[in-house]
């Protein structure tokens, strides 16, 4: 059976945004859903994200898929450093290296480890056979062509979704669309 595990974002949970109406819908695709609450999300630290999500996935294999939110996408490419074995694919909504647009120290503090530490890319190749990044051309945190660029270098296929801010909607269609792409 596939299994998708969803990460929201900074400051997100599992009850927001799109998440409930995407974890709906791939039910009814008969995909199993995991949708943890990421601890701490007001002031998200990536050693911390990327324990707690290797202990929700567990054992991840072909079939086990992620579906990522902002940070949420960071902390999925940083997990899958650490395999060692393939994963089915993922989608990556809104995924940023770099962030623009941010409000006060606090949040250039928070940001600035999961902007700065880098991330190995040709090892995610390696895990990743397949992957999607869903962005906006007017994302709320800039930084489009640099993001756009730097994703470029691994994913499969790349949507981008014209005046759709964060993509924080309450649906969001071509995320369900673009996963029953991915597991074909």
């Amino acid at each position: 059976m596939k299994t998708v595990v969803i990460v929201h974002g900074w400051e997100g949970a599992s009850t927001k945004n799109w998440m409930p109406w995407a974890k709906a819908a791939l039910e009814k695709e008969g995909v199993r859903v995991i949708m943890p609450d990421m601890p701490h999300p007001e002031k998200p630290e990536i050693g911390e994200w990327v324990r707690y999500l290797a202990s929700v996935v567990g054992a991840p294999g072909k079939d086990t898929y992620f579906i990522g939110h902002s940070i949420g996408c960071q902390t999925i490419m940083r997990y899958l450093e650490t395999l060692n074995a393939p994963v089915g694919g993922a989608i990556f909504v809104a995924g940023w290296f770099n962030l623009e647009n941010l409000e006060g120290e606090e949040s250039i503090k928070i940001a600035d480890p999961w902007i700065n530490t880098p991330i190995d890319i040709a090892k995610i190749k390696k895990i990743l056979p397949k992957s999607i990044l869903i962005i906006s051309d007017n994302d709320d945190y800039g930084a489009f062509k640099e993001n756009t660029d730097k994703f470029a270098q691994f994913v499969s296929h790349t949507v981008v979704l014209p005046n759709a801010g964060h993509i924080t909607q309450t649906q969001q269609p071509a995320i369900l669309s673009q996963f029953m792409n991915l597991v074909q």
